[in-house]
This record gives structure tokens, C-alpha cells and sequence, in this order.
């Protein structure tokens, strides 16, 4: 029997998971690592961390599930989308990876869209407006920045592809991850030569580009011994996060949305056609599915503000736990006690700045309303309203942009939370179903593997055998009427406070 292994390059760890060509998930492990951040908003890793996960966690589920190195066939990789891995003509890491959730580049992105003749000029030519994340504007800080590393590089690569380099020793990428890098021409499916030109960017710096199930190459044999797998074992294209994530939950036709609450939030809808919001609030990705394409916002911090409060406020509690439990179920418990509304508090959970809607780097986190009755469960509730008001800022453009709407579904650790999936339903007004198998990316990506290896004839027909959802969670008309109003003072709240935050970013830049 064939086995596919899904590798995930995740913000704060590795995953991998070994699946049968039925889907069934056999062994998975995770690894954990952290991010350097040097100054406020900046945001850093070393690439040997995600090498480290990756070889811990394919060894621990080869012996988990107790495989031989031949039986696995392929690989697919999928990882955090926009980070730039900045290489020599040696192969060697220049500096650390800036991540997607960097906002040191503000100036290069005005750079660009004045380079490229405005921003209407811009999303015409790649569907997309220049944001902080994406990996163009970390390629021209560099440029402007640290002249002696962009003097000796040749190669810049996304996250999960740094990984295949050392997995096959091919420099390449896929269609999905390469349209977070702003220089891809996202309805043509290839390197947008007009703007690299515009830009003074060769061409040789970026890798080849194919379609997500499309093999990249075989296993090195330094790689297969240290993977314990075998040099015939194909690594697929794979997907950014995003993209590999909707794949694994069947969101490959029109009409079924996804959401994801990981250290970022995302809303994901799927495309027939490259459908593009002239505003540029929302992004037009290629999808991972070959001729397909998707639209997608973005918060920067989701379930990630869940940890940040975790992390900040409740360490007695997590001192206090025993092995079976887990905090975060903890607090969502917590937040239940509290009413619908949190009783007048909101957090605006912009902690790394915002993407969708506001495009605001400068964008901070925030708890209005308090008051002397509100207690820690108040506070949690108003998180994680906020984070879904959020998501439904995302959801409205989608909405008034025509994209039809049946059935969400939704993954991530926040997802695992039956409390939580209900609020979705009634900040969202859609009804909402659970994974039955909640792996995330590295399950996408797995499939991409079973089909790029000849499992399947199409990644629909994959997802057709594999996925599969929980009842649906329904919207509770009363609470849906609370959120509906408290979704418009949250708005207003940003709208209020974003000079505010623009005066505090500028006092923060002076004293860097």
C-alpha cells in the first residue's frame, strides 16, 4: 500500500502526518519553535528551525506508524505563505527569514506601487495591492537595507520551498505560495516579467514555478537517510498554507467557504475564475487546484491572541494544569460564563498590525469598555469576538463582491471548540461544520502527494474520497442580531483609534 506524507512549515512549529490513499490519517507529530522578534512588529526565524521539525517529526511518524522507508511514495509540502529565505550563490542562508507577519516595509510598498505606475497599475498586473507580508517589499528592504547581503544573493525562496531545496535539492515553488510573493502574474499562473523589470529584479532570483500536484523532484540521498524514507519518494509542488488548508477541506468548488483560526485568521473562498476586488482589501491567489484560483482575506492574529493572552496573563494557570487538560479549552469555558457582547468590551486584535480590511501596519491591539464588572471571562469572550468580527470583516467584502455563500467550514485550534464554532456561526450568519479529520495543511498537502503520484486523477476527486465535515453548526437568530449591531461599533472602534495608532508607531520609530 502507497503512503503520502503532508509536511506543514507552520509559524510556531512543524507537522507531519502519514495518510493512506484513502485519506485515513496513520501517525502525525508535531515540533515546536519559536520566532525571533527584534524590534517591534518585526518578526524573524532561522530556516534550519523548520529543517529540525521537519526531520523530528517525519522520523517520529515513520516509527509511529511503523513504516518502511519505501512505502512512502510522495511528499507534499505546504507552509506559512510571504516569508523570504535570502540565499548565496553557495546555497548558504544570508540572514534570518523575514515572516509574513513582518511589517518593516512600509516604505518599500509605497516603493512599489509608485514603480509600477500606481496601485491600480499594480493589482492590474499581479490582482494584488503591495502589503508589508508579501515577499517583494522584504527583497527591495533588503536592497535598501543590508546592501552587502543583497550584493551576494541569487536565490530568494518561500518557507516551505527552502525545505524542498534541502529535501530534493531543487529550487522550486507552485502557484499558490508564489502568489503571496507579489510578483507572480496571479491570472496568467507564471513571474510577472513587466513588474520584475519595473522593479530592477532579475528574474534568476526566483525559482521555477509549477501547478501544486506537480512532482519537483525525488528525495537526495543525504536527505532520504536522514529522513529515513527512500530516493525514489516524490516531492510534490504542495501549497502555501492557505490554499493546502482549503484542500484538505474539500473547498474546491464554488459556493463553500473556509475559515481558519491559527496564529492568523483567514476566510477563503474558491474560484473558477480570477475573480479580483478592485479595492484590493481582499486577495486573488491562484489555488491549488490546477485552473482554479481563490479569494481570501486575512487578520493577522487569530487564535494567536488567544495565546498571547495565554502566554501573558495566565501563566499560574498553566503551571497549574494537569497533563490531560489544556488551557486554551480552559479559557474558551471561561469566556462561555460571560453574555453575548461581554457586556459592552471589545478587543480589537490587531497585536501584529492588520491586513484585511485596513492594510494598516500600524493598526494595535485594544480592550475598550471596561469597566469595574467585567471579569477575566469577560475579557476572553470580547478576544474572541473580536478575532470573529474579524473574520466577518473579510466575509462582508467577499459577500458584496457576489460570492455565493451555503456552508462554512472551519479548522484550526479554534475550531476544536464547540463554543467557539457556534460564535462563528452567530458573528457570520452562515452555518458552520467541523472537519471530521482536522489536519490542516499537512492533510492538503498529503492529497496533492496521492494525486501528483497517480492516486487520484484530480484533486477534486482526492478530496471527494478523503473529506469529509461534522454536522453543520446553525446561526441562533437572537445572538446573530447582538453581534450584527456589536460588529459596527468594533468598526468604528479601528476607525476611531487608527490616528492614535499611527501617532504611537511614529513615537516607536523614532526611538528605534
Amino acid at each position: 500500500m502507497s503512503i503520502y506524507l503532508g509536511i506543514d512549515i507552520g509559524t510556531s512549529g512543524a507537522k507531519t502526518l502519514a495518510i493512506d490513499p484513502t485519506g485515513k490519517v496513520l501517525a502525525s507529530a508535531s515540533a515546536a519553535y519559536g520566532c525571533h522578534h527584534p524590534r517591534p512588529l518585526w518578526s524573524e526565524q532561522d530556516p534550519d528551525l523548520w529543517w529540525g521539525g521537519v526531520v523530528q517529526t517525519v522520523r517520529q511518524v515513520m516509527k509511529t506508524a511503523k513504516l518502511k522507508p519505501g512505502a512512502v511514495k510522495g511528499i507534499g509540502l505546504s507552509g506559512q505563505m510571504h516569508g523570504s529565505v535570502f540565499l548565496d550563490k553557495s546555497g548558504n542562508v544570508l540572514r534570518p527569514a523575514l515572516l509574513w507577519n513582518d511589517q518593516r516595509t512600509v516604505a518599500e510598498c509605497a516603493e512599489i506601487e509608485r514603480l509600477a505606475g500606481g496601485r491600480k497599475r499594480l493589482i492590474k498586473m499581479v490582482a494584488n495591492p503591495a502589503l508589508t507580508g508579501f515577499q517583494a517589499p522584504k527583497i527591495l528592504w533588503l536592497r535598501n537595507n543590508e546592501p552587502r547581503h543583497y550584493e551576494r544573493l541569487t536565490q530568494v525562496l518561500l518557507p516551505k520551498d527552502d525545505v524542498r531545496r534541502r529535501l530534493t535539492g531543487e529550487l522550486a515553488t507552485e502557484v499558490s505560495d508564489a502568489s503571496g510573493t507579489l510578483l507572480l502574474d496571479v491570472a496568467k499562473r507564471q513571474w510577472s516579467k513587466p513588474l520584475l523589470s519595473k522593479l530592477g529584479l532579475d528574474a534568476s532570483l526566483l525559482p521555477r514555478c509549477v501547478e501544486s500536484e506537480e512532482p519537483t523532484g525525488t528525495l537526495t540521498p543525504q536527505a532520504a537517510a536522514e529522513l529515513g524514507l527512500s530516493t525514489d519518494c516524490v516531492v510534490v509542488g504542495g501549497a502555501g498554507d492557505c490554499a493546502a488548508g482549503a484542500v484538505g477541506n474539500g473547498v474546491v468548488k464554488r459556493g463553500v467557504i473556509a475559515t481558519s483560526l491559527g496564529t492568523s485568521g483567514v476566510v477563503f473562498a474558491h474560484s473558477d475564475t480570477p475573480e479580483v476586488d478592485p479595492l484590493g482589501r481582499v486577495h486573488t491567489f491562484c489555488h491549488a487546484v490546477r485552473g482554479k484560483w481563490h479569494q481570501m482575506g486575512v487578520t493577522l492574529t487569530a487564535a494567536g491572541a488567544l495565546q498571547w493572552f495565554a502566554d501573558t496573563l495566565c501563566q499560574a494557570d498553566q503551571a497549574a494544569l494537569r497533563p490531560s487538560e489544556n488551557l486554551f479549552e480552559k479559557l474558551l469555558v471561561e469566556a462561555s460564563t460571560a453574555p453575548a457582547g461581554a457586556e459592552g468590551l471589545y478587543f480589537l486584535p490587531y497585536l501584529a498590525g492588520e491586513r484585511t480590511p485596513h492594510a494598516d501596519p500600524n493598526a494595535r491591539g485594544a480592550f475598550v469598555g471596561l469597566t469595574l464588572k467585567h471579569n477575566r471571562g469577560a475579557m476572553i469572550r470580547a478576544l474572541v469576538e473580536g478575532v470573529t468580527y474579524a473574520l466577518r470583516d473579510s466575509l462582508d467584502i467577499l459577500r458584496e463582491l457576489g460570492v455565493p455563500m451555503k456552508e462554512i467550514r472551519t479548522t484550526g485550534g479554534g475550531a476544536k471548540s464547540p463554543f467557539w464554532r457556534q460564535l462563528q456561526a452567530d458573528v457570520l450568519g452562515v452555518k458552520v461544520a467541523a472537519m471530521q479529520q482536522d489536519q490542516g495543511p499537512a492533510m492538503g498537502v498529503a492529497l496533492l502527494a496521492a494525486v501528483g503520484c497517480g492516486e487520484y486523477r484530480s484533486i477534486e476527486q482526492a478530496c471527494s474520497a478523503a473529506v469529509s465535515t461534522t454536522e453543520p453548526t446553525k446561526p441562533v437568530r437572537q445572538t446573530k442580531l447582538i453581534y450584527d449591531a456589536g460588529v459596527a461599533t468594533y468598526r468604528e472602534l479601528y476607525r476611531q483609534l487608527s490616528p492614535t495608532f499611527n501617532a504611537i508607531a511614529a513615537k516607536a520609530t523614532a526611538k528605534g
